[in-house]
């Protein structure tokens, strides 16, 4: 079940006006160009941003959502008819080969339990081809970026067509070890509707991804800083090791 900032329709809608800048999404593109990708797979893709300006490139790309209402939105985007797209988890994958799976932005750390991020890697290492690739981002838990996440530094007012002004911020609501919990909260002026959408990221060392990765049989080729936040991220390139 996608959390309610990706399928309540109102918010999935207002999403990519409070997310504009998706510079983050500038390496993604430059690796696909490195590593001769024609095909990819975009878990997690969202409201499509990313899957399109593959397509729009001439890619073969498949973007995967379990929010409904995301895809509603991604569907609507220029390219979009050049996307297949697909909705559910990755655990729901049809029989595809691919060579590059990418999880952009919080998609790797949406995996709260040990059980459900092998059943993620296994799926993904499937439809790889031989010598396909995993490319992910994962905040660095040392870092603990969480402790920004509160209306000082995430408040936006936003005006949007045909939503009017919304502001909008996150507050943290829980920390459990590697768990951190937090609340999106949503006004809309132009009625006073009250959204929230609470989530939960899972916060995992580089050790642990490395095991994990390894585990189901999928080896760390390279570890890179995330361009647009310098320090704070790891960007994890994996590598099938078998066909």
């Amino acid at each position: 079940m996608a959390d309610e900032i990706f399928e309540n329709p109102r918010l999935a809608d207002i999403y990519d006006p409070f997310d504009s800048d998706r510079s983050d999404l500038d390496a993604y593109e430059s690796m696909i160009n490195e590593f001769s990708a024609i095909s990819v797979l975009d878990i997690g893709c969202g409201t499509g941003t990313f899957a399109c300006r593959l397509a729009a490139r001439g890619i073969e790309v498949f973007g995967m959502d379990p929010a409904e209402a995301s895809l509603k939105v991604a569907k609507t985007k220029h390219w979009s008819d050049r996307v297949k797209w697909i909705h559910g988890n990755a655990i729901d994958l049809p029989k595809l080969k691919v060579d590059l799976v990418t999880m952009t932005a919080n998609v790797a750390q949406v995996f709260l339990t040990d059980e459900e991020w092998k059943e993620t890697l296994l799926a993904i290492r499937d439809v790889l081809r031989s010598g396909g690739r995993l490319v992910f981002e994962t905040r660095k838990p040392e870092s603990q970026a969480w402790l920004k996440w509160n209306r000082e530094n995430t408040y936006k007012r936003i005006d949007i067509p045909d939503s009017g002004v919304v502001e909008g911020r996150v507050d943290v609501t829980d920390v459990q070890g590697s768990l951190v919990s937090f609340r999106w909260t949503y006004v809309f002026e132009s009625d006073g509707a009250i959204i929230t959408s609470d989530s939960t990221l899972r916060f995992r060392s580089l050790k642990e991804i490395s095991k994990s990765l390894w585990d189901v049989g999928l080896s760390v080729e390279g570890v890179r800083e995330a361009p647009d936040r310098p320090g704070l991220e790891y960007v994890i390139i994996a590598h099938r090791l078998t066909a």
